[in-house]
């Protein structure tokens, strides 16, 4: 999501799929860069920015892509429309910049994907029960899609990244890393937790509590 030629290329994936007769339901995360812009800003004003601010600040990276994303789906013929997470609705707790979520309502979702439109959610972010926008944290779009496909009952979550997949080592570090065709999702979520960097622990908690299968590209 890096630019909006990057954004057009997601959108033809995207149309792909749905051209195969897939339902699809889109995560993105904001635009590369954005989210440290708008961080960088609260921090300009005041080096001790209130928590709940920066969450109605760096949720709007997320929403700027989603829109984007829909525009681009539309402009291919393909019928899309865009929420964000408070929309939908994603439940959290109000542990702002690194909430949890707690419930999702998908009925709208489905309906949406029914009526045979690709839904854009943004990733990161979600509601507490006074109706703050709250973020997840660093890779919230991760787990964000993970917790969408488990309360859709999808058959499976996409995780598209900057490396071609799982590898026995960083990539970037090690040209010759391997790539693993296969892994046990607790052996991933074990990675995870002593330092590799493709997915968020927390996705792979929920993807290993509700059985979602993975496939990272």
């Amino acid at each position: 999501m890096g630019s909006i030629e990057r954004i057009g290329n997601v959108a033809k994936r995207v149309a792909k799929w749905m051209k195969a007769g897939h339902q699809v339901v889109v995560v993105p995360s904001a635009m590369s860069g954005e989210t440290n812009r708008l961080l960088g800003l609260a921090k300009e004003i005041t080096p001790n920015p209130d928590p709940r601010e920066l969450d109605q600040i760096a949720a709007t990276g997320e929403q700027v892509s989603s829109g984007l994303l829909a525009l681009a789906l539309q402009a291919q013929g393909v019928p899309a429309i865009s929420y964000a997470g408070w929309q939908v609705v994603i439940k959290t707790d109000s542990a702002y910049t690194k909430a949890r979520i707690q419930g999702i309502d998908g009925d709208k979702v489905k309906a949406d994907l029914d009526a045979g439109k690709a839904v854009v959610i943004t990733g990161f972010q979600g509601v507490d029960e006074k109706g703050n926008i709250t973020t997840l944290g660093r890779g919230g779009s991760d787990t964000t899609g993970v917790a969408l496909a488990a309360a859709l009952k999808a058959d499976e979550c996409q995780i598209y990244t900057d490396v071609g997949g799982i590898h026995t080592i960083d990539p970037r570090l090690v040209p010759k890393a391997a790539l693993m065709a296969e892994i046990d999702i607790r052996q991933m979520l074990e990675m995870a937790s002593t330092g590799a960097k493709v997915m968020q622990n927390r996705a792979l908690s929920l993807a290993a509590q509700h059985r979602v299968p993975l496939r990272v590209l």
